[in-house]
């Protein structure tokens, strides 16, 4: 046998490792809540009669996976009582966050989004629990995939974690379509009913992940962290981020009146309330984020928490990371990391109210979009993870956003044909193909860029960089959709892709250069000795 089939066959047998495995459920778990915050919330918002530029801004409950980085060192610093000693340091956090997340789609549930404008507002807080506890749920498993096996089996487990990810994805996608359809609601016939069984029955599925985190052993470093502040430093690190939060949603709350002045003002320069809402938004975040690190600076410099802990917990992970890479390179290597899934995060957005609006049904939504759909993403997953294994992770990252790039111009196609389920299988099977290759070389893109000894902490910085000005774009989806059409917003979401690639050929060429001179410099030390 030829060692080209060998090394397939070792990366083919590498799918079975234990540790391998259990990504699958785990990422199932963590897959579960997304669409029910985005595309199978916002096909519920749409048949209770909620306007389409509204459901999009729904999106940004979900920004909580964008700000993760935020909280993460709560999660990676600090026990919780009883819990820890039992389950250990990762797998505690995992079992809170799971019942969190089985609460807030409870919530949801019992909430009726018909029933005015107050009942829009306990869904927004509803959907912004599921989305914070659903990051945090993130923040932990990323830890633990990384902490639980060397760097070589990390693209595989990438990929049955993507896989995973993706059947929790047709669970509350086509799973919850199925449900609220055979419940007996549709757009000509509202049933509340119907949805709240629904996303009670996702709620139930969430035990898949309990009963995991229950039997998967903790990582040996994980379990063997010393915790060595006092009950008084961890009480004023979780004082300091409520406190810091607190002032970010006041600012957003009191900032609202004169947003609206402010927009109607730059509407009448700019000639358009799109760009004029998006700049105002853009700036009313970019507010809040400074009066939070204010809030926790004052914090700090009054004394009221440890500076030592602060600086350890968020400083030290940034100065590890710039350290280890160099100024010039971790800012290419960061820009990367936030535009790398721009493309297919804000088409995905709007996809689904895309579909409804050719006419499709939920039925056909969920077969094509959801089913078919999972099962060649989970294909593409498994490609780009053994690709990846082959042939280095950023030629694969290079594949991937490239084919983005171009397949995200089959949307174009299909809004100029309409409603044509063929077509529609014709864009599904190439973008998500594309989307599962992608996203398992960029996970262990991002798995690689991680150092061991801050890996909650890094990771989270970059899945929350990657996100964060997607979704925030992706939250005006629906306004762009409203003044340019479909099919100016599905090019404009296509050349969002092109500096991408850019970005990844100039990463892979610093990156290649890097390696060299630590191979000349690790020989020339060999010799010397």
């Amino acid at each position: 046998m030829n060692e080209t089939n060998k090394d397939w066959r070792a990366s083919l047998k590498a799918f079975i490792h234990p540790r391998v495995v259990t990504m699958l459920f785990l990422g199932l778990s963590a897959g579960l809540p997304l669409l029910l915050i985005f595309s199978s919330l916002s096909l519920w918002l749409r048949e209770a009669g909620v306007e389409r530029g509204a459901v999009t801004f729904f999106s940004w409950a979900a920004l909580g996976y964008s700000f993760k980085f935020v909280w993460a060192p709560l999660v990676d610093r600090l026990p919780i009582p009883l819990l820890t000693r039992w389950l250990g340091r990762r797998r505690a956090w995992m079992l809170v966050a799971q019942i969190a997340i089985m609460c807030a789609m409870a919530w949801m549930a019992v909430t009726d989004p018909a029933a005015g404008e107050g009942a829009l507002t306990t869904m927004a807080l509803a959907a912004v629990m599921l989305g914070f506890s659903s990051a945090t749920q993130d923040i932990v498993i990323d830890a633990y995939r990384i902490e639980s096996a060397e760097q070589e089996l990390q693209a595989m487990m990438s990929s049955t974690y993507i896989a995973g990810y993706r059947i929790g994805m047709l669970v509350s996608g086509a799973g919850a379509l199925y449900l609220a359809s055979y419940f007996g609601s549709r757009m000509d016939g509202y049933e509340h009913a119907a949805w709240m069984l629904t996303y009670l029955v996702m709620a139930s599925v969430m035990l898949v992940g309990v009963a995991t985190t229950l039997i998967i052993p903790e990582p040996s470093g994980a379990r063997t962290r010393s915790y060595t502040h006092s009950v008084r430093d961890y009480l004023g690190f979780v004082l300091m981020f409520a406190i810091a939060a607190c002032g970010f949603i006041l600012t957003f709350v009191i900032s609202s009146a004169p947003a609206s002045a402010l927009r109607d003002v730059l509407a009448g320069l700019f000639g358009g309330a799109h760009l004029a809402g998006f700049l105002v938004e853009m700036l009313r975040l970019a507010l809040a984020v400074a009066v939070a690190a204010g809030v926790t600076a004052a914090l700090v410099t009054s004394r009221l928490v440890n500076r030592e802990m602060v600086v350890s917990t968020y400083v030290e992970p940034v100065r590890e990371f710039f350290g280890r890479y160099g100024a010039s390179l971790a800012l290419l290597l960061l820009a990367l990391v936030g535009l790398y899934r721009i493309s297919d995060i804000v088409l995905g957005v709007i996809s689904n109210v895309f579909y409804q609006d050719l006419e499709f049904t939920k039925d056909q939504i969920a077969t094509v979009v959801k089913t078919f759909g999972l099962f060649m993403t989970i294909l593409g997953g498994f490609l780009g993870g053994m690709l990846a294994v082959r042939y280095g992770v950023m030629k694969t990252l290079f594949l991937g956003a490239l084919l983005t790039v171009v397949t995200n111009l089959f949307f174009v196609a299909l809004a100029l044909v309409g409603n044509n389920e063929p077509m529609l299988y014709v864009v599904i099977s190439a973008d998500n193909l594309t989307a599962g290759l992608a996203s398992a070389a960029f996970v262990a893109f991002l798995s690689g860029l991680t150092n061991i000894s801050f890996t909650a902490v890094q990771y989270a910085i970059f899945s929350s960089l990657m996100t964060l000005i997607p979704k925030v774009i992706g939250g005006y989806s629906g306004t762009m959709v409203d003044a340019v059409g479909y099919v100016n917003f599905f090019i404009i979401a296509s050349l969002l892709g092109l500096p991408v690639l850019l970005l990844v050929w100039l990463a892979d060429r610093h990156l290649e250069v890097r390696e060299h001179r630590r191979e000349k410099a690790a020989a020339a030390a060999k010799q010397s000795a």
